[in-house]
């Protein structure tokens, strides 16, 4: 196993995976990298975009290739995307790797995402569409997880303090 990310955060849309992970960064004195926007500069367009002008699968293989760049060449903090998880490939290389689940409830997802914002997989229904997401990649995210940390009524910065809690890393 390469040495790779010093820490993995993974989770559903909006759980602050980015927000999160670039204060862990801070704190760690280590570079933060989140492969959604890696996607993103590669395509030269929002994910959004890449759903609706070339459908998920083609997404999902991006969003794998992108991970597994990530996981192969970045020493610091590494946010991964919502459904990252979904790849056998992907679960694999998380493997015995600093990974912690960040998780929330319904309500305080449907909150945070909100109606406005560009989420190809909440566009209708959110609320039952979040949780059918979530019946589908809960178990997914637990398992590639060495911890959960729970986000609901939390700030990012006490969510920061209970991921290196939970994780027993100190700051730099």
């Amino acid at each position: 196993m390469s040495a790779g990310p010093c820490l993995v955060l993974v989770g559903p849309m909006g759980v602050g995976k980015s927000t999160v992970g670039a204060l862990l960064a801070e704190r760690l004195g280590r570079a933060y990298r989140d492969t959604d926007a890696d996607i993103v500069a590669a395509e030269g367009r929002e994910i959004a975009e890449i759903f609706v002008d070339d459908g998920e699968p083609h997404f999902r293989e991006l969003e794998r290739r992108a991970v597994a760049a990530a996981v192969e060449s970045h020493p610091g903090v590494l946010a991964l995307g919502g459904g990252a998880v979904l790849a056998p490939e992907t679960r694999a290389l998380l493997a015995g790797r600093p990974v912690v689940y960040l998780s929330m409830q319904v309500d305080e997802a449907v909150r945070r995402t909100g109606l406005a914002t560009a989420r190809p997989l909440l566009a209708v229904n959110p609320r039952r569409q979040w949780r059918e997401l979530m019946e589908a990649r809960r178990h997914l995210y637990t398992e590639v997880a060495r911890a959960e940390v729970a986000t609901d009524h939390r700030t990012p910065e006490e969510v920061a303090e209970a991921v290196l809690d939970a994780l027993e890393l100190k700051h730099a």
